[in-house]
């Protein structure tokens, strides 16, 4: 397994003998308008991809953890084939399949589904708390499986919640990727792991190796990487969570 953050939730993952681009945000810096009902006004992305998109236009599979703009935006729709295979939750099929793609498949809840010698099972989250995480809608996360290959979960968009226990425990995923970055608006709770989230689940699977992501690509994203590695040191646990750069592989 390999993987490559490319900016933000947007990953290369090489697993099973499969390519797979995850949540692709391929839009340029700046070029769109602030997430609304935030503490700044700055445009996102906040920073570039790490180099020409085109290298990234060729996996064997997308897979869109959910809808919002920050995983899927409009250039990612543009630049990709359309004959591309889409893997996504389901719900959100005939949105992408109404931009044009062919060869879309939803992942049901609690029904694997194979990907050449790959399966992947969808699991639930909380993309927040109260009000603020029913508005922000469905989110998923996925577990992958292949033969020689670690148990891997993408967390998602997801806090540290009930839903992400047991998937620890009945998973026992050996690299977990977390989404990070402790998004947030104006009012309620954070909608993405701060760092005490991600404490939390590193004490949850002592075990397993951790990827964070999801920092310093979009403005309401207040943890950054540098306050999420001293919180890991102070901690203890900054040995076990790698916090890559745009376009470091891992």
């Amino acid at each position: 397994m390999k993987i490559q953050l490319i900016r933000h939730a947007a990953l290369w993952l090489e697993y099973g003998g499969v390519t797979f681009l995850v949540d692709p945000m391929l839009s340029a810096q700046g070029v769109n308008p602030p997430i609304i009902n935030t503490a700044n006004e700055h445009r996102n992305p906040l920073v570039s991809l790490p180099g020409p998109a085109a290298q990234w236009l060729e996996p064997d599979a997308v897979l869109v953890t959910h809808l919002h703009q920050d995983h899927w935006d409009a250039a990612a729709a543009e630049l990709l084939s359309h004959e591309l295979p889409v893997l996504c939750q389901e719900g959100d099929g005939e949105r992408i399949t109404a931009q044009g793609f062919a060869r879309v498949t939803e992942i049901k809840d609690s029904v694997p589904a194979s990907f050449g010698a790959v399966t992947l099972t969808r699991t639930g989250g909380q993309h927040g708390t109260g009000e603020i995480g029913e508005r922000m809608g469905k989110v998923s996360g996925f577990v992958f499986r292949a033969e020689g290959e670690p148990v891997l979960y993408l967390a998602g968009d997801t806090i540290w919640c009930s839903e992400v226990e047991p998937v620890l425990a009945g998973h026992q995923p050996e690299v977990i990727v977390v989404n990070a970055g402790g998004a947030s608006f104006v009012s309620g709770g954070h909608i993405t792991m701060n760092e005490q989230d991600v404490v939390e689940l590193c004490r949850a699977a002592p075990a397993a190796s951790v990827i964070a992501v999801h920092m310093d690509a979009i403005n309401h994203c207040y943890v950054t990487r540098e306050q999420l590695s001293q919180r890991l040191e102070s901690e203890g646990l900054l040995g076990r969570v790698a916090i890559p750069l745009d376009g470091e592989w891992v």
